[in-house]
């Protein structure tokens, strides 16, 4: 078995909706938000990993990036948007994703150092980990988040006609809860339980990251779970606001310049 890879921690999806009635599965997806900031690893054990054979067959060109996007093209973008639009819905309590900027951070992190591998070990052997071993896939995260697009929207074709962006709100959820639960597999991709653990791990980071990144934009994320920021001179505050609202704007890194 080959070393653990130095990758993010994963995060895993909180308040289940495929385990809630519908008509509290908006609720999860904003419980979830608050939740997240506390969530536990997870890893996708269990699912069958490509060979090396596969993973060095050359791939056929990406299209080019869309127009605001330096990694994401068109049909990943439109993945993306509708995708952060529905785990991060505009209520009263933040705008949705796209408005905080939640696929901009997607995208600078696939576009990056991170999203082309830079610290995973990516010598192989590829053999099938234990959740403990973390992410244990020749695919650099960029290339993971390409192939289960590509490998989601195929599914989507197939069972509804049309692409993962152009479903209803209760087909986008069917989608989900069964990328999170495994039940939806991928025939000749990756195994989708790592996507969708990448998936859920990136947009909690683009809620919840600083806004200098491209998401967390006005610090909504920040202001929803009362979180101020990266000044860590809070000590005396922790008591005296302990379950209220604390009334400071959050700092980001920007501010501190």
């Amino acid at each position: 078995m080959k070393p653990t890879h130095e990758h993010g921690a994963d995060s895993q999806r909180l308040n289940d909706p495929s385990e809630q009635p519908a008509n509290e599965q908006r609720l999860g997806r904003r419980a979830f938000l608050k939740g997240a900031m506390v969530g536990g690893a997870a890893a996708a054990a269990g699912a069958a990993t490509p060979d090396a054979t596969q993973a060095q067959q050359p791939a056929a060109a990406p299209a080019p990036a869309a127009a605001g996007y330096a990694f994401l093209n068109l049909e990943e973008a439109a993945f993306v948007e509708a995708l952060v639009d529905h785990m991060v819905p505009a209520d009263d309590l933040s705008p949705k994703g796209t408005d905080i900027g939640i696929n901009i951070y997607i995208d600078r992190a696939l576009a990056g150092a991170w999203g082309k591998g830079d610290r995973l070990y990516m010598q192989g052997p590829w053999k099938i980990g234990v959740p403990s071993q973390g992410y244990q896939l020749p695919l650099t995260p960029a290339q993971l988040y390409r192939a289960g697009i590509e490998q989601t929207n195929g599914h989507c074709r197939k069972a509804y006609g049309k692409t993962f962006d152009r479903l209803d709100e209760a087909q986008r959820e069917e989608v989900l809860v069964a990328l999170s639960t495994g039940k939806l597999t991928f025939e000749g991709g990756p195994p989708s339980r790592t996507f969708w653990t990448t998936l859920y791990q990136t947009v909690m980071e683009g809620m919840f990251s600083d806004p200098i990144y491209g998401g967390n934009r006005d610090k909504a994320g920040w202001r929803l779970i009362g979180f101020p920021g990266v000044i860590a001179v809070h000590r005396e505050h922790v008591e005296k606001f302990r379950d209220k609202p604390f009334p400071n704007d959050p700092v980001g890194i920007a501010d501190m310049s």
